[in-house]
């Protein structure tokens, strides 16, 4: 039987029983492939230091430390991580083009008696399988994109949707960004929230949703621009979503206020770091302004400072740009809400998901 097998849709990939990746906690942390587990045999610090020797004093002499440190931290693996599994136990391993970190591994495993594989090319394989498909899938899909200023319900209206089975594609969640120059994770305590990961780590994610959704069913997505906070859009998906039909959602100026008191409570909740995050509008409107906002935030005026920052950014930007980027904007469906409550929410999802059914069994 071959040690090595080439990469091959996820689902093949469900015959193991432990996808292991073997590269450094760093480059896992980077991006990884979905449902693996990281068993480095080289740390960051050990792989560092490998690295300097090859290129400073030869590769034998780097392959002989690498060698001691690569059977040590298998060793930890062996009596720390595996040392419950059965003997019909199967893992693939990879590393990063499937060298010697993973046929390390295998190596060891198969000589105790599991039968471990070794994924041909590594993470590069995987990494190009991504890419190719988030340039061909999208136009694939028929997208839906909900439209509509701040505050009127878009992101509460996905989660309606994905709760009532229907298939979302949450941008936002993913790059663990609200889309905004409040859209940043609020800190608890000294550390963020939720940092967004890299670029690599939201493709995977997109590709993930975009390789299990169904091309037959429609797709709702939020309208975006290219960037979300520090992430890109991959192009092809980007170009696919401005073309696509959209739902307008329209709600009244004080029940878009209202929601999103409601879901932007965590950053009421740090008022300091509100208030220094106020700073970037001072650019578009003026010390002036952004200090009145300061004080209606240092009185607790939660309601009036939402108001009055939709009234004079998020409105006005909104008006300039969602129907010049997406080609459909200006035909949208709309959708009327009198208030943003998760019922509303429930009872327009259903109705947008009884519709899409009866258009799928036509």
């Amino acid at each position: 039987m071959q040690a090595t097998i080439p990469f091959a849709t996820v689902e093949e990939f469900a015959a193991f029983d432990t996808l292991i990746d073997v590269r450094s906690p760093a480059e896992f942390a980077l991006d990884h492939m979905p449902g693996a587990v990281n068993f480095p045999v080289l740390d960051d610090e050990e792989r560092a230091r490998i690295g300097t020797i090859f290129h400073q004093v030869s590769p034998f002499a780097a392959r002989r430390l690498g060698a001691v440190l690569v059977a040590r931290n298998i060793a930890r693996h062996l009596e720390n991580g595996f040392e419950h599994r059965p003997k019909h136990w199967r893992p693939l391993v990879y590393c990063w083009r499937g060298g010697q970190r993973s046929a390390a591994m295998v190596l060891v495993l198969n000589q105790v008696g599991w039968s471990a594989r070794q994924l041909r090319g590594g993470y590069k394989s995987y990494r190009r399988k991504v890419l190719a498909d988030l340039a061909q899938l999208p136009p694939r899909y028929r997208f839906v994109v909900l439209h509509g200023p701040t505050g009127s319900g878009k992101t509460a209206l996905l989660e309606a949707l994905l709760a009532g089975g229907g298939q979302v594609l949450d941008l936002e969640k993913m790059a663990h960004h609200k889309g905004s120059v409040l859209g940043e994770a609020v800190p608890s305590g000294e550390t963020a929230a939720s940092s967004q990961p890299g670029q690599k780590a939201f493709e995977t994610q997109i590709w993930q949703a975009l390789c299990a959704f169904d091309s037959q069913c429609p797709v709702y997505v939020e309208s975006e621009s290219r960037r979300i906070g520090k992430l890109s859009i991959p192009p092809a998906l980007f170009e696919t979503l401005i073309a696509s039909p959209c739902l307008r959602l329209v709600a009244p100026l004080q029940a878009r206020v209202a929601h999103l008191l409601d879901r932007y409570e965590d950053l009421y909740r740090q008022p300091d770091w509100l208030r220094n995050r106020l700073e970037y509008f001072v650019a578009q409107h003026g010390r002036k302004q952004v200090e009145e906002w300061r004080q209606l935030l240092d009185a607790g005026r939660w309601a009036e400072l939402a108001e009055a920052i939709v009234r004079k950014h998020y409105d006005p930007a909104y008006r300039r740009s969602e129907d010049s980027l997406y080609q459909q904007a200006r035909s949208a469906q709309v959708l009327e809400f009198a208030i943003l409550d998760q019922d509303a929410m429930m009872r327009a999802a259903r109705a947008l998901l009884d519709e899409a059914r009866k258009q799928h069994a036509k």
